[in-house]
């Protein structure tokens, strides 16, 4: 566990060994493999429960896709009620387009994972990634929450279970001390294709053993989501099912922690640390991807300015080629940036490709290229802008786009 701690990060940052969803207090998971996810050669859990042993408060975020899938809609009522439990969830198939089928079918898969931990059905959300219109193979799901041991250890199967194309899992973990109390607060996410920063792009699922009301823990999920979960892109698309959502159940003891705004100010840090290291996670473990792409936008008439711009950065299929072809071409982060709808003028714009000024207040710079590209094959590029026109600033994460992501998704039903 890392012990060292800042000003800006007020929390202890746990290990990989240490890291886990269920880390906060309260907290068992479980997988199993059910059989439904096709994805690969050899078989990948793909059924998986998290629960608490209390209800918890409760706050998400879910997928403007219009074509959304019914585990959607009753995740987003679940989270409307601010109270929850547990969450279960598979990978195969993802249950969208199914018709009056597809609602039935997801409340049947909360009932089954209500009955399995003794809670009410309508206490659990449900979380459904893979193949779009294909009905749900309830028998598979039934027999792999049946079979699934629910523990306090079972957190990174939980985590594997909601992988699809994901070639790692993704969990990270920090804990911080208020009024000599000690609380976790962890994160594990999931998403590598069908991922564009149009609210949210992945299923993301926060744990937290504070005390929290639901209101807040809504509007700092929304706060966090949008600075950091919302600004990934692999290629450009918005899944059909995608959430992301926080629970607190108050196992760590104490009062509710939203209530002191220095107190809560420590948890919304937390949960955006913890969200940023997932995006890049994300970004990084891109279909097909080999480099993680990072753009900082600067100097911004507004926040909403800095986020148009970066997230057309990281997006640009040219940008995204560029980076695999370590071909410094700055004409292609001009373009973008040019097109992306936020406030700008060339004469005030200045861009880096990495450490190297390419491009100051109007003017091109001379740059060694042979350098820049050679240093265009480390595992992180980082573009930069300067507007030039104000304070706000954003950062995006994206990747490269190589043959690979082509094969994989050429190959994904069939």
């Amino acid at each position: 566990m890392t012990k060292t701690t800042t000003e800006s990060v007020p929390f202890q940052i746990l290990g990989e060994a240490e890291a886990s969803i269920t880390g906060p207090l309260g907290w068992s998971a479980g997988a199993a493999v059910a059989g439904i996810k096709r994805y690969g050669d050899e078989p990948r859990y793909d059924v998986g429960l998290l629960v608490s042993d209390r209800p918890c408060a409760v706050g998400g975020v879910f997928t403007t896709n219009k074509v959304c899938g019914a585990p959607v809609v009753i995740s987003r009522q679940c989270v409307q009620r601010q109270r929850a439990q547990a969450i279960v969830v598979n990978s195969g198939c993802s249950n969208v387009a199914m018709g009056q089928r597809g609602i039935d079918d997801a409340r049947r898969m909360a009932g089954l994972a209500a009955a399995k931990v003794g809670i009410d059905a309508e206490l659990v959300l449900v979380g459904s990634t893979g193949v779009i219109a294909r009905p749900l193979p309830l028998e598979k799901i039934e027999h792999g929450i049946q079979v699934l041991s629910v523990t306090r250890d079972g957190g990174p199967l939980f985590s594997r279970s909601i992988m699809t194309t994901d070639t790692v899992p993704k969990v990270r973990s920090v804990r911080f001390e208020i009024a000599g109390l000690s609380y976790t607060l962890s994160g594990t996410a999931k998403g590598s294709g069908m991922s564009h920063p149009n609210m949210a792009t992945v299923f993301c699922f926060v744990t937290t053993d504070a005390a929290l009301d639901a209101d807040w823990l809504q509007a700092a999920v929304k706060r966090v989501a949008d600075e950091t979960i919302n600004m990934v892109d692999v290629d450009m698309d918005t899944s059909t099912s995608d959430m992301m959502v926080a629970f607190a159940n108050g196992a760590a003891g104490g009062p509710n922690l939203a209530a002191d705004p220095a107190a809560a100010a420590i948890v919304e840090s937390a949960m955006r640390y913890v969200c940023t290291e997932l995006a890049k996670d994300l970004a990084r473990d891109g279909e097909g991807a080999r480099t993680l792409i990072e753009a900082e936008v600067r100097g911004a008439q507004s926040l909403e300015d800095a986020r148009r711009a970066a997230r057309t950065v990281v997006s640009s299929p040219l940008i995204k080629t560029m980076i695999t072809g370590k071909d410094p071409n700055l004409g292609r982060v001009l373009m973008a940036l040019g097109r992306s709808g936020a406030e700008m003028t060339v004469e005030q714009l200045s861009v880096w490709i990495g450490e190297h000024l390419a491009f100051e207040r109007g003017e091109p710079t001379t740059l060694p290229l042979e350098q820049i590209s050679r240093e265009m094959g480390a595992e992180v590029v980082r573009l930069v802008a300067d507007l030039g026109l104000g304070q706000f600033s954003a950062t995006a994460w994206g990747c490269d786009m190589t043959e690979e992501y082509v094969r994989i998704n050429a190959d994904y039903t069939t």
